[in-house]
């Protein structure tokens, strides 16, 4: 076996096995689960640990190469109409391949999944040129992003409460596992012909706006659509007996995925080619190593796909809908409070992030305490989305101040935690927030004959929001610590905390 594909298992395997652990212990504590309904769950979460190893070890083998090979090619440009076209032009066609965004669109009763992905597309398109322009123009990302959310918070009043969820949960599905690769190494590319002292913080960022390209779409598309018009299909597992049964339902969706992933993958493939043909970037070895990405990338997101909505997410919903069925409802709180501290190792992403800020602060801002910091705060984000199913306190309530607390701490921290932390917003809300904790909100609210439209979604923002504010506490945690240092070395203080950053890093 390949060792990367190995390496990419078993980090998946990590991924999922703490979900597989809490479904097995609600079976035998709280909530009775019918064997054919575990195994169906088993059969789904098999699939999602392979589909999801393929598509990452994929993602990085052709994504990565690309993203950084056109963001290389756009920072020696000297035409910004053609850079700012072909940014929009790859934010969406990236964004339709997302898996996270389609998981998403299978939820959503409002409208029809190719038109939500289109939407989203869109916005991420137009966010990501104008992010690639805050670069080549050396734009301070924190007064662009204060703008832009303040922007956004107040243009939030006048869309439909029944749809404003669901555009904020928008903003953290698209910085899933396909999205992220190409659009950070896009980034890194842009930035990597500069040798001024703001290139290596300049090239975080992009997904942080790309992710107020979708919110601020599918707001638009809330002033079009009348979500009241639209019924919500209660999710059902299928009535299996038998193993062969269970075969029998996996098998016969597994068509329609390799259908629907060529339409997604296909137009990143054209552009590669093209890209090549024009640049002649890449070498034959290389050309070779971007096909196979291609191929695994493929392959992982048939079986993600088909895992996710025919045997994990289903199983997710009728947890919920139980849990809500058979205990005091004021329990869910807690039991989602737990629920939401095991779940942040279940991303394999939020690892990577926690070990990059130990990189970053030399040690000084451990990866262990980031992780702990990540699963409190992602703890406190379930509770909320439990308590707001419970009493129906509109998602205004709970992001407008949390955004205005992150969007104040970014004038106090160092620049690269500003773009760090706005990046990581999608990286909590990964592949396991959208296939096991939106459906099992969606279950609890729909048994306590809630709106799904204004209770249920929500959950995934209420996630995304966490790191922005526990990453920018980390960095004045480590502001404070260089200050500290300095006194006791030599009595005064550093003119800039991010001088000493870029220090470091030289």
């Amino acid at each position: 076996m390949n060792p990367l594909l190995k390496e990419k298992i078993i980090e998946s395997l990590s991924a999922v096995l703490p979900i597989t652990g809490i479904v097995l212990a609600l079976s035998i504590l709280l909530v009775p689960i019918e064997v054919g309904t575990m195994m169906m769950f088993m059969v789904g979460a098999v699939l999602l640990i392979f589909g999801m190893a393929m598509f990452q070890l994929g993602a990085e083998m052709s994504m990565s190469p690309l993203g950084e090979g056109i963001g290389v090619q756009m920072s020696r440009s000297k035409h910004l109409l053609s850079v700012c076209l072909l940014s929009f032009v790859m934010g969406m066609i990236i964004t339709i391949a997302e898996p996270d965004l389609q998981v998403l669109a299978e939820q959503v009763p409002s409208v029809p999944n190719m038109t939500l992905i289109l939407t989203v597309a869109v916005g991420v398109g137009i966010f990501l040129a104008l992010a690639v322009l805050r670069i080549l123009l050396k734009i301070d990302l924190s007064w662009l992003l204060m703008g832009l959310y303040a922007g956004l918070l107040c243009f939030s009043f006048l869309v439909p409460d029944s749809f404003l969820a669901v555009a904020f949960d928008s903003g953290g599905v698209t910085t899933g596992p396909i999205t992220v690769p190409f659009i950070m190494a896009m980034g890194v590319g842009l930035s990597s012909v500069r040798s001024d002292k703001n290139s290596s913080s300049d090239s975080f960022g992009l997904v942080a706006l790309s992710s107020v390209g979708p919110i601020l779409a599918v707001m638009l598309l809330g002033c079009f659509y009348n979500p009241h018009g639209a019924s919500y299909t209660a999710t059902t597992v299928p009535n299996v007996g038998t193993m062969m049964d269970v075969s029998s339902a996996f098998t016969g969706e597994l068509p329609r995925y390799f259908e629907e992933v060529v339409v997604s993958l296909l137009p990143i493939l054209v552009v590669f080619v093209i890209f090549q043909l024009v640049s002649r970037r890449y070498h034959n070895r290389q050309i070779f190593r971007v096909a196979f990405g291609f191929l695994y990338t493929y392959i992982g997101l048939v079986l993600f796909l088909c895992g996710v909505n025919v045997g994990f997410a289903p199983v997710g919903t009728m947890i919920g809908r139980e849990l809500a069925a058979t205990l005091e409802k004021w329990l869910l709180v807690p039991i989602g409070m737990l629920i939401g501290y095991f779940i942040v190792k279940a991303e394999p992403a939020i690892q990577i992030l926690n070990k990059q800020v130990q990189s970053v602060t030399n040690g000084a801002v451990s990866a262990k305490a980031m992780n702990r910091c990540l699963q409190i705060g992602v703890a406190v984000s379930l509770g909320l989305s439990m308590l707001r199913i419970l009493v129906g306190i509109p998602i205004q309530f709970i992001v407008i101040p949390g955004y205005i607390i992150a969007l104040v701490m970014s004038r106090f921290v160092p620049k690269i935690f500003v773009g760090i932390a706005f990046d990581s917003g999608g990286v909590a809300s990964g592949p396991m927030t959208s296939t096991f904790l939106l459906p099992l909100c969606i279950g609890a609210c729909e048994m306590l004959g809630g709106n799904i439209m204004t209770d249920a979604f929500g959950a995934v923002a209420l996630v995304a929001l966490t790191p922005l504010i526990s990453v920018q506490i980390m960095g004045l945690s480590y502001k404070y610590k260089l200050k500290k240092q300095s006194r006791l070395k030599t009595g005064v203080l550093p003119l800039d905390s991010d001088d000493i950053i870029e220090i470091e890093e030289a």
